[in-house]
C-alpha cells in the first residue's frame, strides 16, 4: 500500500552565519530592507545597495536558497524571506599601544545572521483549497438561512483600516 504524503506547510530552509566582523546595528539596516521580500527581488536589492553588510548577507541568501533547492527540491522562484534576524556576537578584543608604554583595549563587534526562506507555492495551494471549501460552506449556509453570508479576507478587502 502506498501512502500519499501530506505536504508540510512548514517547509522552511535556513542558513546561519556566525562571527561576521561587523556591527549588528549596521547589518540590521540592510536586513530590514529585505525581510518579507521574494528571493529574486532580494538579490536585486542586495546587489544595488551601497553598504558593506550586503555582501555577507547576499552570500547567506544564496546559501539558504541552495539548501532549499538541493536538500528539499524547492523552486527558487517560489521562495520568500520569512524571517531574517541579526544577533550580536562576542566582541573581538585587541590591544592598541598608547603613550608611555600603556595598552588600550579595542573591542571589535561581531554578529550572527540568520536567514529563513519559506516556499509560498504550498501556501497558495492551501489558500485555493480553503477558498473552495469556504465558498461551498457559505452556499450551504445561504441555502439554509437565506442570509447572504460569504467568506471575506479582512486584510485585502480594506476593512476598518481604510477609514480616516
Amino acid at each position: 500500500m502506498i501512502k500519499k504524503r501530506k505536504k508540510n506547510l512548514a517547509t522552511e530552509v535556513y542558513a546561519l552565519s556566525q562571527q561576521i566582523r561587523m556591527s549588528a546595528h549596521k547589518a540590521r539596516r540592510v536586513i530590514d530592507q529585505i525581510r518579507g521580500r521574494s528571493y529574486e527581488e532580494t538579490l536585486m536589492i542586495l546587489e544595488l545597495m551601497p553598504y558593506r553588510a550586503c555582501y555577507p548577507i547576499l552570500k547567506l541568501v544564496y546559501s539558504a536558497a541552495a539548501n532549499g533547492s538541493h536538500n528539499m527540491g524547492l523552486n527558487e522562484e517560489n521562495l520568500v524571506i520569512s524571517k531574517a534576524e541579526v544577533n550580536e556576537g562576542t566582541a573581538v578584543k585587541r590591544l592598541k599601544p598608547r603613550a608611555r608604554g600603556r595598552s588600550y583595549l579595542i573591542k571589535r563587534p561581531t554578529c550572527h545572521i540568520t536567514i529563513v526562506l519559506k516556499d509560498i507555492s504550498l501556501y497558495e495551494e492551501f489558500e485555493e483549497y480553503n477558498y473552495l471549501t469556504c465558498s461551498k460552506k457559505s452556499e450551504l449556509i445561504t441555502k439554509k438561512k437565506s442570509k447572504n453570508l460569504t467568506c471575506h479576507d479582512t486584510y485585502s478587502s480594506g476593512g476598518l483600516w481604510d477609514k480616516k
